[in-house]
């Protein structure tokens, strides 16, 4: 059966150069190159749409295709499209980059000028590994095998300000509009979901940690299916464990479950370390969650300078969820707005503890009552976001976020290599 390699090279030369030597490989078929990396990311969107079959198997990424850059779009690609293995060509094959290429996505890296024989046995190596990720998901049941799922993360202006049953409450909504989700407990030392949802597990995400190839298999085994039918992939029991998890494992795990669920919520605590800020930085939807005091949204706005200075997200890319709002309150959405910078959900969670106390104390946050002013509000929420189809007296009262709280471009963090 032909190798289809995809070349994407920002000038003719390259394209020229690369095509040539492509189809001298033997069993290689050449699709028709694309010249930057919105070309690219169309055309695999286009083929994933209708089957994962229909994805090149390997993809061929020269190091000066733009408008983003080499890496990033590597990291894109692999996120999106986990079948495709994808080769980096560079004029700088040395360790650095070598590592860097791999913590971003990179199943190969291939030294300029081109070689044959180098080629040869790269793309070779990738089209084997990418045939051994079909037939994992060939075999793994259920797979949702669409262009990869929408991934929101929830992140806690500070402690308690209620960033997990947000997630939680997030994460139901979206499995009760039909689409399949998984929740992922990333606050890797103090994670409650699973105190939240009264489950007891063996596995959790610190199992996955040291796993290169994540198959649906595998994280079948780590994953919990809880009575409500939503899918819990949860932190581990010993906080120590946490450690495990770094940030390019974080990567491979959010890039493992975006290829089987429609929608992956992400709860990242109040404390980000380097594995939940990879996790926000690749986010479709990044939420910070804030009470309306003066303690909490002082802790957002901190929170969002550290992710602009790290370059993990910039303010106008996060989007603020007020939680416990009361009209009362001194500090309003729109204050909160203007100090932090960033957008603002046009859905704010009322406060009403009453409503809450039971179900969180007897970890049964799944069952709040659907006609209490909080499920209203967060599955109004859940609505606004994409992920689940608001009520009809939502769709009245509440309209889209103020401002731009969707997709983020990918930047390279500066702690984060290459």
């Amino acid at each position: 059966m032909a190798t289809r390699i995809l070349p994407a090279a920002g000038d003719a030369d390259a394209v020229r150069s690369i095509t040539t030597l492509l189809s001298q490989l033997p069993d290689a078929e050449p699709l028709a190159p694309v010249v930057d990396s919105t070309q690219l990311l169309d055309t695999l969107a286009r083929l994933a749409a209708e089957s994962v079959d229909e994805l090149p198997e390997v993809v061929v990424v020269h190091e000066r295709i733009g408008p983003v850059p080499a890496l990033e779009l590597i990291r894109d690609v692999a996120l999106r499209f986990p079948a495709a293995g994808v080769v980096l060509v560079t004029s700088d094959p040395g360790p650095g980059l070598f590592q860097a290429a791999m913590d971003y996505g990179a199943r190969g890296l291939v030294a300029l000028p081109l070689g044959y024989e180098e080629l040869a046995s790269r793309v070779q190596a990738v089209a084997q590994w990418s045939a051994g990720v079909r037939r994992h998901l060939g075999s793994g049941g259920d797979v949702f095998t669409g262009a990869g799922g929408t991934v929101v993360t929830v992140s806690g202006a500070k402690g308690g300000v209620g960033a997990t049953l947000i997630a939680v409450q997030l994460a139901l909504a979206a499995q009760a509009s039909g689409r399949s989700t998984v929740l992922l407990d990333m606050d890797l030392q103090t994670g409650d979901v699973a105190s939240f949802l009264d489950v007891q597990f063996r596995r959790s995400v610190a199992d996955l940690a040291a796993i290169n190839d994540i198959s649906p298999r595998v994280l079948a085994d780590a994953v919990f299916r809880h009575d409500s039918g939503l899918a819990l992939l949860l932190a581990p029991g010993e906080g120590e464990r946490g450690e495990e998890v770094t940030d390019r494992a974080a990567r491979q795990i959010v890039a493992a479950l975006r290829s089987r669920y429609e929608v992956v919520v992400v709860d990242c605590g109040a404390q980000l370390g380097g594995a939940g800020a990879a996790v926000v930085e690749v986010a479709d939807t990044a939420l910070l969650v804030t009470t309306p005091d003066v303690v909490a949204v002082r802790g957002a706005k901190r929170a969002v300078r550290m992710w602009d200075r790290l370059q993990i997200r910039k303010a106008e890319e996060t989007t603020v969820v007020v939680n416990r709002h009361t009209r009362s309150a001194e500090i309003q959405p729109p204050l909160i707005r203007r100090i932090t910078g960033t957008a603002l959900a046009a859905t704010a969670v009322p406060a009403n503890f009453k409503e809450l106390q039971a179900a969180v104390d007897a970890g049964r946050v799944h069952e709040l009552d659907a006609k209490g002013a909080v499920k209203q509000a967060l599955w109004a929420l859940a609505g606004e976001l994409g992920l689940a189809g608001a009520p009809e007296s939502d769709r009245k009262g509440h309209g889209r976020l103020r401002g731009d709280g969707g997709s983020v471009s990918l930047r390279r963090r500066r702690d984060g290599g290459g």
